[in-house]
């Protein structure tokens, strides 16, 4: 399964009791799909797996396979220690969907031949192609990746390190290696906020990458990315400068807010996506506001490159 484009990580929205809100999510998996990304990957990072219950995960699954129905892939966090990973796994498989991304496992540091055999473990749960995803204590080395190249359903690796020197390693070894799986194996650009390390991971080989920013300004995102498809330096420059830097500023500010920014930022748009569980922390008010004057400045900057700001009305 060949996952080439922007790729969607939706967020699990939580009503005032605590429960998955269900019609929210439907309403927030249906704006994602109607963006056009080449995948969705729901209940991972920026959708709190780790804060989810068993039968709650069947829901958000079930609701992203349900609201998406065939029009493209949905891949599903399982994450936690090989015998907890590989029953979230087969709860995915069990609920629809076409693949999983393999979160780093629980707390315990491994060797890159160590995480190979956690990969194959969980792998070897299901029939689901697998996105290994690297970062933490889940590091691979050009060994492994060419050893994942013998696990037949792993299909990618997602980097959430930010060593591009290493990516660079990893991605030639494998696509000089001659083995029949080399040209088919997907490299994608996990990092928070990608866009800011979209040109530096695509001149290494590898073009897709996750979008927190689609979960709240899918209009920024899409265009975002259709700019540096495109080489039209112009607007990624405006783009970056106008949102995204000053975005990522705002999100180092406080740990987990790679999560809570755009849950809050969902929530301005209009879908009340509720609270982020802990550990994490809701947006405090004053960065609310910063955030509210962000997405702003970047759709009037998206207005001055001559880019189409669309704002649906989420609660039709």
């Amino acid at each position: 399964m060949l996952l080439h484009g922007l790729l969607s990580f939706p967020l699990t929205p939580f009503t005032p009791d605590d429960e998955v809100a269900t019609g929210v999510l439907a309403d927030h998996v249906a704006e994602q799909v109607a963006a056009g990304p080449a995948a969705l990957f729901v209940a991972c990072g920026t959708g709190e797996f780790t804060a989810l219950g068993r039968d709650e995960y069947r829901t958000v699954v079930r609701t992203a396979v349900r609201e998406a129905a065939g029009r493209l892939p949905v891949f599903a966090g399982a994450g936690g220690g090989p015998r907890t990973a590989s029953e979230f796994a087969r709860a995915a498989a069990e609920c629809g969907a076409d693949g999983l991304l393999l979160l780093p496992p629980y707390l315990v540091s491994c060797t890159p031949a160590g995480l190979v055999r956690h990969v194959a473990y969980v792998a070897g749960a299901t029939g689901l192609p697998v996105v290994v995803y690297q970062r933490a204590n889940a590091v691979l080395d050009p060994a492994a990746a060419l050893a994942l190249l013998d696990l037949p359903t792993v299909a990618g690796v997602k980097d959430g390190r930010g060593d591009v020197d290493a990516m660079n390693r990893l991605v030639t070894t494998v696509r000089a290696s001659g083995h029949p799986r080399a040209a088919e194996m997907c490299f994608l650009n996990g990092l928070p906020t990608a866009e800011v390390s979209a040109a530096a991971y695509r001149a290494i080989g590898v073009p897709s990458y996750s979008s927190a920013a689609l979960c709240f300004v899918p209009e920024l995102a899409t265009a975002f990315h259709r700019a540096i498809e495109h080489g039209d330096e112009a607007v990624t420059r405006t783009l970056l400068t106008d949102f995204y830097l000053p975005l990522v500023a705002l999100r180092d500010r406080v740990a987990g807010y790679a999560v809570s920014l755009p849950k809050a930022g969902a929530t301005l748009r209009g879908l009340p996506m509720g609270s982020v569980r802990p550990p994490l922390v809701d947006v405090y008010p004053e960065h609310l506001e910063q955030l509210a004057a962000l997405i702003d400045s970047g759709r009037a900057a998206l207005r001055r490159v001559g880019g189409t700001v669309a704002v649906p009305d989420v609660a039709a």
